[in-house]
């Protein structure tokens, strides 16, 4: 597998500047400067950054509640995204998204939800609309463990399957559906393997390597832009934080904890993988983790110095 230098180096820079926006977000919180839920992607940022690496501009992403690193991951700016969490004008949906329900159709974020799953079919509808305009638009759809278990997972799927949908599924298996362990709620090794029911391909990958998600999802990028139909990819991961930010969190064992944040951390493994291929030194990436902590800091001023959404504004941009 080759990739560019200049490649390799970006999305090194696209993890530290998640896990620096990420970070950010759970001092500010906190603070209590960010309003409503807030659900953080700390330690996933491998998969994010692997699976977007492989899409072009015009290619679709559908997020999840925890999608801060899939919008920064597509290209999105993180003065507007962090002015959106604080519920600002200048955000991307004008503070009225919030950090479960950006969007930004212009880079190909078709939106987050907060309902588990949701993006399943709302995938699929995109991944129709490219194969009945005849392009090779190619949509990747987010989501966790947890919502392999709703309906809309089966149903989605088995869909986009019969109708061979230019469609990719990302299972960030971050072990916990909330605070239910996905051994206790699938009687399954590997999600992935729910594949072969639907007759599509199914890959269970190591989502802490960002080379081997970035490989993985490359070829089901590739056989959906080919018009070859949907896979489903299975990152095993891990979240670093609670369910939410006020979670007690005190169902997982610190053990386990410790082992992934640790022994499993997805930034300094791709950081020594990348000086050991000489691609860059220890002072470039010391470099590369102050510019992006400098980004961030921008960010959150450019969040608290904008204006609030006007009170007459509150029907605006809303449809039904």
């Amino acid at each position: 597998m080759a990739i560019e230098r200049e490649k390799l180096i970006d999305m090194y820079r696209t993890m530290v500047r998640v896990r620096a926006f990420e970070e950010r977000v759970y001092k500010e919180f906190a603070a209590g400067n960010i309003p409503g839920f807030v659900h953080l992607s700390t330690g996933q940022e491998a998969v994010a950054v692997g699976a977007c690496a492989n899409l072009r501009r015009d290619d679709l992403i559908l997020s999840n509640h925890r999608g801060h690193g899939h919008m920064i991951a597509k290209g999105g700016k993180t003065d507007r995204l962090m002015a959106e969490l604080f519920g600002k004008k200048t955000g991307y949906n004008k503070g009225k998204g919030g950090s479960m329900h950006f969007a930004d159709p212009e880079i190909g974020v078709l939106g987050a939800s907060g309902i588990v799953g949701g993006g399943i079919t709302i995938a699929g509808g995109a991944a129709l609309a490219a194969q009945m305009r005849g392009i090779d638009q190619v949509t990747l759809c987010f989501f966790s463990d947890g919502a392999s278990n709703r309906g809309t997972f089966h149903e989605g799927i088995n869909w986009s399957s019969i109708r061979k949908l230019p469609v990719v599924y990302c299972i960030e298996n971050n072990q916990y559906a909330q605070t239910t362990p996905i051994r206790n709620a699938a009687n399954v090794t590997h999600l992935a393997d729910r594949a072969c029911a639907y007759g599509i391909p199914g890959k269970t990958v190591d989502g802490n390597d960002v080379l081997t998600v970035y490989e993985a999802i490359g070829e089901a990028v590739a056989r959906a832009r080919k018009g070859q139909g949907p896979s489903l990819v299975e990152c095993m991961t891990y979240r670093w934080h609670g369910h939410f930010e006020g979670d007690p969190d005190e169902h997982r064992p610190a053990e386990e904890r410790e082992e992934w944040m640790k022994r499993k951390d997805p930034i300094p493994r791709f950081r020594k993988q990348l000086i050991e291929m000489k691609i860059f030194t220890e002072r470039d990436a010391d470099k590369i983790q102050q510019e992006m902590m400098r980004e961030i800091d921008d960010a959150v001023k450019f969040a608290k110095e904008s204006p609030f959404p006007d009170p007459e504004e509150v029907l605006s941009d809303v449809y039904a």
